[in-house]
C-alpha cells in the first residue's frame, strides 16, 4: 500500500470568505475522486485549524502501488482538482510512502 500525503499552501486572498470559498471548492472537488478513480483506496481532505501553521490544506491519498498512484495522477478529474488548486496555490510538500 502506498500512502500519498500533500500538504497545499495558499496564496493570499482578498478575503477570509474568499479564502473559505476556494477551500470548500477544493475539498468538494478532492472527495468527489474515489466514485471517479478506482485505483483510490482511501482518501481524505483536511482543513487545517491551525493558524500557527503555514499549511492550509492536507490531502491523504492511499493507493496500491506506484503504478496506481500514476494512474490516479494522471487521471482526467485528479488533473481538473489540479488546476483548480494551482491557480491558487503558493506552495505545496509531498511525501509517498509504502505502509
Amino acid at each position: 500500500m502506498i500512502k500519498h500525503l500533500v500538504l497545499f499552501k495558499l496564496k493570499a486572498f482578498e478575503s477570509e470568505a474568499a479564502k473559505t470559498e476556494k477551500i470548500s471548492e477544493i475539498k468538494t472537488c478532492l472527495e468527489a475522486l474515489p466514485a471517479k478513480i478506482e485505483v483510490i483506496k482511501a482518501l481524505e481532505v483536511g482543513i487545517n485549524i491551525n493558524t500557527k501553521e503555514e499549511y492550509d490544506i492536507a490531502l491523504h491519498v492511499e493507493v496500491e502501488s506506484m503504478e496506481a498512484l500514476e494512474i490516479y495522477a494522471k487521471h482526467p478529474d485528479h488533473v481538473a482538482c489540479g488546476a483548480i488548486l494551482r491557480a491558487v496555490m503558493h506552495s505545496r510538500a509531498c511525501v509517498d510512502y509504502i505502509v
